[in-house]
């Protein structure tokens, strides 16, 4: 019996739509149906900012739709390759002979690789300003935050946290920012016997948010042996602590310059129904799970 309904499946990826500009975080499995739905919206520009490069994060790129058109540009950006392992190289592996019939270079779209280093600030242009920060996660990883119009919004996902003292790099990152979405993928029951591998609990999430005055958090990477029952007593425990957050809903979608004059505690709970075929609002700052 089908038990992830309302929750999703899927692996990492949202959309954020910043005025004109597309941006994408992580290429899970969520990428295919975002894929179709760029192209029914035409869309044909996007930067890609991965986290990192674990299969799960990326194992939606080699059937994203777009990388196939002529007409479709991609810039794809990572700070967590280090030496050889650089991210073109990185991305070419999934797609060898052996494992996927279509090779990198066979691609169609005009893509461009790049690579930094996590801490550095990225300016995409448009007004959009792009901070990273280390990760705490076996192999690296990057966290963001994007800047646009007076609103921001962070995605810190795949970082393990250390019950002792709070993480500062994700503190900086995500001071006084309007949206996180934060690693939740554990309770902290769950947590103490999974030490070591790279991922945190949605009460290490609250912590964080209320020490940095976050105004809304989202509880983002979901255990997939979380079910749909499962995901609604978490996040209704979450609530009954700090009324601001909600969890990740695949299709979920969140108008951030709506809220603009209606203060931290407006609208947590964004339409969880919402057709992810539509996408984020296409002007103004939007994200879409």
């Amino acid at each position: 019996m089908a038990s992830h309904l309302e929750y999703g499946g899927n692996t990492s990826c949202i959309e954020v739509t910043a005025g004109d500009r597309t941006l994408v975080l992580d290429a899970g499995t969520g990428l295919r149906s975002l894929g179709k739905s760029l192209r029914a919206r035409g869309v044909c520009d996007v930067t890609l900012l991965l986290t990192h490069t674990h299969i799960d994060h990326i194992n939606g790129f080699p059937f994203f739709e777009p990388c196939y058109c002529p007409d479709f540009s991609m810039r794809v950006m990572a700070g967590h390759c280090q030496g050889a392992h650089c991210i073109q190289s990185v991305m070419e592996k999934p797609m060898d002979s052996c494992l996927f019939p279509v090779p990198l270079q066979k691609l169609r779209a005009s893509l461009v690789f790049e690579d930094f280093r996590p801490g550095a600030t990225l300016d995409l242009g448009d007004g959009i300003t792009v901070r990273t920060a280390p990760l705490n996660h076996p192999g690296g990883g990057t966290g963001y935050r994007i800047d646009y119009e007076g609103r921001s919004f962070c995605y810190v996902t795949d970082t393990e946290h250390d019950p002792d003292r709070m993480d500062t790099n994700v503190l900086g990152l995500i001071q006084g920012a309007d949206l996180v979405a934060y690693d939740s993928s554990y309770t902290d029951e769950e947590f103490a016997g999974r030490r070591g591998w790279g991922h945190s609990t949605w009460r290490e999430g609250l912590r964080l948010a209320r020490a940095a005055g976050v105004g809304r958090l989202c509880l983002f990477h979901h255990d997939p042996d979380h079910d749909d029952a499962r995901m609604k007593a978490i996040e209704a425990e979450a609530q009954q602590e700090w009324s601001h957050c909600f969890a990740a809903r695949e299709g979920l979608q969140v108008d951030m310059m709506a809220q603009r004059d209606l203060g931290s505690a407006a609208g947590q709970k964004d339409d969880p129904k919402a057709d992810p075929s539509k996408g984020a609002p296409s002007k103004g700052t939007g994200v879409a799970a």
